[in-house]
């Protein structure tokens, strides 16, 4: 025990959002009922990472949270009569003791419904505190701690000494009918450091307005689901919602869910606020709003980015809650905190630079006008365009040569699938196959990563919005947006011009100087290839910062391979793993790659960057943010590539992300292999291998071969003349992959 509040003191001091040095800050206008800051309520302290009350999971919360947290307990009631924390009436999703007590299963009608389960009004105290022990009850959420944790008791909670504290009493009738009183639970406590209750329960909260008055404690009556039956009146919560001022008579604010407030439509987009949060402030009600989550899939309005979320409740310009109940209690700190009012595109803090991965590709499809023009009013730095070649010689931008995920080609050219070894292990359509026209009468398609594996989407109002922009509208796109550069992207340039007959390289080149772009140093130019033969091309060239992206994961940087990029280039795109190893979503190690290209004087870019939580680390509490402030503030890194720039715009606005700053609360880099310490070492993930070292020879690449004189014999793919035969096994490997591609179509045609 001792040495796991050891480690737990380590982490909580040394990993993420912690309060710093106090100073006073300038004040900011929030339109909650007082005036003052919207409170954050940690549900059952830090549950979205630690299981629900938990001791580590309050401390956990204390720590990383702003200095006037709330912690909010569940009360629920033993036999004889000893309160604990935790949410539910039963027992078994969020304990082990369905395993401990596995025939002891029980069916009780709650709220008029038989509810089986396993029930705390079963059990003394001591039989619960000493056999049964905590689990995480929600499945994607952290399962590393299991079993290690005991049940806290309401004394216990409030012996963490919160700042407030909130007892939330959901079951009084129930357990009154079984003859154990919340109310008499309170007496005896005498309220003494309560500083709220809640429930749902009208009569429960009137049977201890006078006690809670005296003790000054703060009633809050909760709202249910509009549909459900309040149990004192009868009456539907929706009924009660009409009368606000009766509500005022017994109780000083409202608990609802967030729906209430911000309602969503049947394609999880946001509809218009509801006068709910007016009309309670008129009634003299705060509100405080429920349901928050940063691994919950919302509305698709937030980006993936729950900050955004929380924004939303607190910074709209029209209302803000006086409360937010969440179970991720730093995300909502640092939102309120630190992201709050930052209107009128407030300077960037440090250096680094936020770089976008084919433009807002979270958003929009990659690549379009609209992608770009997402960045540019989420306040990126640099806006990239990796230059794909049509049949007939057009540079224009996309992900990849393969026009399979990030076009419908697969509706309008499956014929024209084929097997190219050289770019890739599998089939695809692609676009040095297809004339610039037929490229043209395509519509994009949004890339949703995790769309096979998890169902994520991505923003299908707008999955097919946009048009596809050529290399030369890029540039004067970035020109005209007064950008602070351009990334240029060049990709298999060594195949285009041995193969396809296509000069890529003399392309760029042309274009940027039709640009003018190579004649100026307002805006920085990056010319970014992981083949070092084409940076080489670039070296005459001034104006032009070239980046050897490295695709592989490395743990090391040798002095040699350094010494080998500085011939090549003056910035480095390394994978996020190549700087913080993950095994099984836990950060695990940090490599000195940063600081070993740094003493070469190299810089250093970090892709890619996504908000959706399954591709963020559990260190990183499920927040992008916290990602983005450990590769900048923590690792040093001079710039991130990310689809969702608006995010790590937001963050490098906020005087939070200033560490040399005294202010009440930074957001501070995590800490890899921290939180992981945390867990008994049985239960910790077996240690992977480490990352080979980049070798001087993974850098080196051989000459480009010259612009072979390929001539097609039409502009529908038809034979080449000077292009060597197609081999029957090419063909037939082609033949076969079709089916593969079908399915996939097929897939995402249903997905539509």
């Amino acid at each position: 025990m001792l040495r796991f509040f050891i480690l737990l003191s380590f982490l909580i001091h040394s990993c993420v959002a912690a309060p710093a040095a106090t100073a006073a800050a300038p004040a900011k206008k929030w339109l909650t009922l007082s005036g003052q800051e919207p409170a954050v309520v940690a549900r059952g302290g830090f549950s979205g990472l630690f299981p629900e009350s938990s001791a580590s999971a309050n401390d956990m919360a204390i720590s990383t949270s702003s200095p006037g947290l709330t912690m909010l307990c569940n009360l629920q009631m033993t036999k004889d009569g000893v309160g604990i924390c935790l949410s539910d009436v039963t027992l078994d999703n969020a304990t082990t003791i369905s395993t401990v007590f596995p025939k002891a299963q029980k069916t009780y009608k709650v709220n008029g419904q038989d509810l089986k389960g396993w029930f705390a009004l079963d059990y003394f105290s001591d039989t619960i505190f000493s056999n049964v022990s905590l689990v995480q009850n929600i499945y994607s959420r952290p399962s590393i701690f299991d079993g290690q944790m005991a049940i806290s008791a309401v004394e216990d909670v409030m012996g963490t000494k919160p700042p407030k504290f909130w007892l939330s009493v959901q079951y009084d009738a129930f357990y009154m009918e079984h003859k154990l009183s919340a109310a008499e639970y309170l007496k005896s406590m005498r309220f003494r450091g309560i500083s709220v209750i809640s429930s749902p329960e009208i009569g429960f909260l009137k049977s201890i307005g006078m006690d809670a008055g005296r003790a000054k404690t703060k009633l809050i009556f909760e709202f249910k689901d509009p549909e459900a039956i309040e149990p004192t009146t009868n009456k539907k919560y929706s009924e009660l919602q009409k009368n606000l001022a009766a509500i005022k008579a017994f109780a000083s604010g409202v608990i609802v869910p967030k729906d209430y407030i911000w309602p969503l439509d049947s394609a999880k987009y946001l509809k218009p606020a509801t006068t709910f949060v007016t009309d309670a402030h008129k009634a003299g009600l705060e509100v405080y709003a429920s349901g928050f989550a940063n691994d919950w899939r919302t509305s698709y309005n937030y980006s993936f980015d729950p900050s955004a979320d929380y924004l939303q409740f607190v910074d709209n310009g029209e209302f803000s809650v006086d409360g937010i109940i969440t179970d991720f209690p730093p995300t909502a700190s640092q939102a309120i905190t630190c992201l709050s009012h930052q209107k009128g595109n407030l300077p960037k803090s440090g250096h680094a630079l936020v770089i976008t991965h084919n433009g807002a590709s979270g958003d929009y499809p990659g690549c379009t006008d609209m992608a770009y023009q997402k960045a540019v009013d989420d306040g990126a730095d640099i806006i990239d365009c990796s230059v794909q070649m049509s049949k007939d010689g057009v540079a224009f931008c996309r992900d990849s040569a393969d026009l399979t995920a990030s076009t419908t080609a697969m509706t309008s050219f499956m014929s024209r699938a084929t097997s190219i070894p050289e770019i890739q292990p599998t089939n695809g359509i692609f676009s040095f196959d297809l004339t610039w026209a037929e490229i043209q009468s395509l519509k994009p398609q949004i890339e949703s990563p995790f769309l096979a594996s998890t169902g994520f989407q991505r923003n299908p109002a707008n999955k097919n919005a946009g048009k596809f922009i050529t290399l030369a509208d890029f540039l004067e796109f970035g020109k005209a947006k007064a950008v602070t550069g351009v990334l240029i992207n060049i990709q298999n340039a060594a195949y285009l011009a041995s193969k396809k007959g296509l000069g890529i390289v003399d392309v760029v080149k042309s274009a940027l100087t039709n640009s003018t772009l190579d004649k100026q140093s307002t805006q920085k130019v990056l010319i970014q290839s992981d083949d070092s033969s084409v940076l080489a091309t670039f070296e005459g060239v001034p104006p032009y910062t070239r980046v050897l992206s490295i695709d592989k994961e490395i743990g090391d940087a040798p002095k040699p391979s350094i010494e080998e990029i500085k011939k090549h280039a003056d910035a480095v795109n390394l994978k996020r793993t190549s700087l913080v190893t993950v095994s099984e979503s836990f950060a695990t190690g940090k490599t000195n790659v940063v600081e070993e290209m740094h003493k070469g004087n190299i810089s250093v870019y970090v892709s890619v960057l996504r908000n959706e939580y399954i591709s963020i680390a559990f260190d990183y509490f499920s927040d992008p943010t916290i990602e983005i402030a450990t590769f900048i503030a923590g690792s040093g890194v001079d710039g991130v590539i990310t689809e969702f720039p608006a995010t790590a715009s937001r963050y490098l606005r906020s005087p939070c992300s200033d560490l040399n700053k005294d202010q009440p609360y930074a957001i501070l880099p995590a800490e890899a292999g921290a939180l992981l310490s945390v867990a008994a070492k049985e239960a910790q993930p077996p240690a992977s291998a480490p990352n080979p070292p980049l070798e001087a020879k993974d850098v080196i690449d051989p000459p480009l071969p010259p612009v072979a004189n390929v001539v097609s014999s039409n502009a529908t793919g038809g034979a080449q003349p000077n292009a060597p035969p197609h081999s029957g096994t090419v063909a037939n490997a082609a033949n076969l992959g079709l089916s593969s591609l079908a399915m996939l179509a097929l897939g995402l045609l249903c997905a539509a």
